[in-house]
């Protein structure tokens, strides 16, 4: 069985950074792309961003590039989220996930099979 755990949550004042982790067992991710979402309280949860199996292809959402860079580390079967520059409408909580499908690279929601918990994000104005 697989199991996704975010760590690095927590309670940051705007302008500032925190950098997620999200560490899997179960299942070997270098053969996987893996994805970061949130959900804002009252809101669909959203994709933030994705990285492809060997880590050489990054997506985006918009309101998220040049701010948060998604990594992974294979040998430790970690994908980490850093996010700079943090905004009040950034608090959600964030969930990582992993693709269904080996080798294959998307934000669309339905095409993750296995998620984590989810870690809070708090940005204080």
């Amino acid at each position: 069985q697989v199991h996704l755990v975010e760590s690095g949550g927590g309670l940051v004042q705007a302008g500032g950074s925190l950098r997620l982790s999200c560490a899997a067992s179960g299942r070997t991710i270098s053969n996987y792309a893996m994805g970061w979402f949130r959900q804002a309280p009252g809101k669909e949860r959203e994709f933030v961003a994705a990285i492809s199996w060997g880590g050489g292809t990054t997506n985006y959402a918009d309101s998220m590039k040049g701010r948060f860079t998604i990594s992974r580390d294979n040998a430790k079967n970690t994908v980490y989220l850093q996010m700079n520059s943090l905004k009040p409408e950034d608090t959600a909580v964030y969930y990582c996930a992993s693709v269904s499908e080996r080798f294959r690279l998307t934000m669309n929601i339905l095409d993750y099979d296995y998620w984590g918990q989810g870690t809070q994000v708090t940005v204080s104005s």
